[in-house]
């Protein structure tokens, strides 16, 4: 029973790094239509990293955590899902939940630096992207449990990094969803850095899918990078658990192609030559190349993903150049839902002071002395 929850070896591969198709005896190739959709996103996908990481150099975004060498997870994620499943996010998994339905303008809004998540998680059954480590994790096994005792037959995807396993959190997500059996896919992208932390600073057990079999669930590992696996391993996952058969952990093997956000220099604790090696392992040019053999993908059909992500990237920087309508009572609007005297107080003082702002600058301009900077 025990050696039914390890994982694998080695991490579950379909599509090799040159394209070619790796046979498996326990998970199957998805059908060439389903990996033309996902080769489809994977172009969308990359092309809204870009545009992003753009964005904040022009400061329309305060912070981009990029997934750039992360997408096939990110797809992957989006599209195992049904209707009625529900995604939990971190703060990196803007391109999922983008895939979930959630505009690119909207999924940018927090990290544009706006007070709230930007979308409607019940609209799109996507919880709002989270920053701390591992506390969605405790969310997200709190709304399966909610749904199984509803009688729902909904699954819920829970994503975190490799930096998020050390957490407490972590742990108390883990142990509660096994104990209590409900329907919910732990899974962790493994970029190998919490920032500037290695994985090996991190954990000393075999791989963090093997942490699985310490809450009694099955752990699998999969090459982050093959779309195809990790649709392949993320969907039985999905499947077993809609079926009642519990959690489960699910680790993919990735790499963080850039810095950890914009903030962050990774030369300091990372050689190129390191990155570089996973150049080739590239997640969009492996299922291209795949496609391509099998007479699935043609020039035509590029050209019209090529396309349709340069639109979703006009869209994203034509909202984002737009200077938001901001309204300073908002800061005091939403913070219960009954105001208290004590915030009643502050935006008074705040209301005030923009209103003695306003009236300075007014009275400023309608001087045409003290605009040209004479003297009376």
């Amino acid at each position: 029973m025990s050696e039914a929850l390890l994982p694998r070896d080695t991490p579950v591969c379909l599509i090799d790094q040159h394209g070619t198709a790796v046979e498996d005896s326990e998970y199957r190739m998805p059908d060439a239509g389903r990996l033309r959709e996902a080769y489809r996103a994977l172009i969308e996908a990359r092309r809204i990293n870009d545009q992003a990481s753009a964005l904040v150099r022009q400061g329309r975004l305060a912070v981009y955590p990029s997934s750039h060498g992360q997408e096939a997870c990110q797809v992957a994620a989006s599209l195992v899902l049904g209707e009625r499943d529900w995604l939990f996010p971190t703060y990196r998994d803007s391109v999922a939940v983008i895939g979930r339905g959630v505009s690119p303008a909207d999924a940018m809004v927090l990290l544009a630096g706006d007070w709230h998540s930007g979308y409607d998680p019940n609209e799109h059954r996507v919880a709002p992207q989270a920053t701390p480590l591992a506390t969605q994790l405790l969310h997200a096994v709190g709304f399966a449990h909610a749904a199984k005792h509803r009688g729902e037959d909904t699954v819920v995807l829970a994503l975190c990094g490799d930096g998020a396993t050390s957490e407490g959190d972590f742990h108390e997500a883990l142990n509660f969803a096994a104990v209590f059996h409900v329907p919910v896919v732990f899974f962790v992208q493994n970029n190998e850095f919490a920032i500037s932390v290695p994985l090996s600073r991190q954990s000393a057990a075999p791989s963090l899918a093997h942490k699985a079999i310490g809450y009694g669930m099955p752990g699998q590992r999969v090459d982050g990078n093959d779309v195809a696996a990790v649709l392949a391993v993320l969907g039985e996952a999905v499947d077993r658990a809609r079926a009642g058969g519990g959690p489960s952990l699910v680790e993919a093997h990735t790499y963080r192609m850039q810095a950890h956000t914009n903030a962050d220099d990774d030369t300091r604790y990372r050689e190129r030559a390191d990155v570089q090696a996973w150049v080739d392992r590239d997640p969009v040019t492996r299922v291209r190349a795949y496609l391509m053999d099998q007479e699935a993908l043609d020039e035509v059909a590029e050209e019209q993903f090529a396309a349709g992500a340069e639109r979703i990237a006009a869209e994203l920087r034509a909202a984002l150049n737009n200077d938001a309508d901001l309204d300073p009572e908002d800061l005091f609007r939403f913070v219960t839902a009954q105001r208290s005297p004590q915030l009643d107080e502050q935006w008074r003082m705040l209301r005030d002071e923009i209103a003695r702002t306003a009236a300075s600058d007014s009275a400023t301009a309608s001087d045409p002395v003290s605009t040209s900077g004479g003297t009376r």
